[in-house]
């Protein structure tokens, strides 16, 4: 049997995970909308709403800007995301 494991440079040249400087989206403040999960962008430590939020500004972000890696910002939770090799892992 052989098991074929997706490896991620963008994870594995991270060194340290950005945590949100402030628990909110400031896209979604600029246009009156609301949020149901952040995620914080390793690239740029900016903070945006998931994919369950109506705007999606997290996934709108990494099509703007390349930028790969997310980060929960949701208390508890220590995950990263990458956008580009669609790999999670657990921090």
């Amino acid at each position: 049997m052989s098991i074929e494991a997706k490896i991620c440079n963008h994870l594995a040249d991270l060194s340290e995970v950005k945590l949100a400087s402030a628990y909110l989206c400031e896209e979604c403040i600029k246009t009156g909308s609301g949020w149901i999960h952040l995620r914080t962008c390793q690239t740029c430590g900016l903070t945006h709403c998931c994919d369950d939020s109506p705007n999606k500004h997290a996934t709108k972000h990494f099509h703007e800007t390349g930028h790969p890696i997310i980060a929960s910002a949701e208390p508890e939770e220590r995950w990263l995301w990458c956008f580009q090799d669609e790999i999670f892992a657990i921090y």
